[in-house]
């Protein structure tokens, strides 16, 4: 079952994408920002996907990004951004920090689906 940790300072959102995955077969680790979610990281053994929220306190979503690039373990690991900011320099910085997909909220669940399993190369 792979390893899906869900980053986003409101709890609603956290929830809705957890259960959304959950129901999809995805064991789910949740943050409310990115400095708890590099705790989750290096606490547990191997997190098979990431979804941040770039707007969030103490370590934003680009900076998040950014270190976890810079992280041998996690350098590869497949990141979606899903956030409000849907301008185009939102989405080519998100990309240029490394992110693999850039999802635009609200998502409905089956693009949602869609896009892990497409970053994890199950379809």
């Amino acid at each position: 079952m792979p390893k899906v940790l869900i980053i986003d300072d409101s709890k609603m959102t956290r929830s809705y994408h957890a259960s959304i995955l959950k129901s999809a077969g995805y064991e789910i680790y949740e943050a409310e920002d990115g400095a708890k979610a590099l705790d989750i990281l290096y606490r547990e053994d191997k997190i098979d996907i990431i979804l941040t929220d770039l707007n969030m306190p103490n370590l934003d979503g680009f900076s998040l990004i950014k270190k976890i690039r810079d992280d041998e373990f996690y350098k590869n690991v497949p990141i979606i951004i899903v956030t409000t900011l849907d301008k185009s320099t939102d989405k080519m910085k998100g990309f240029e920090v490394g992110a693999n997909f850039y999802i635009v909220k609200p998502s409905d669940p089956e693009s949602l689906i869609e896009s892990v399993k497409l970053a994890l190369g199950d379809e």
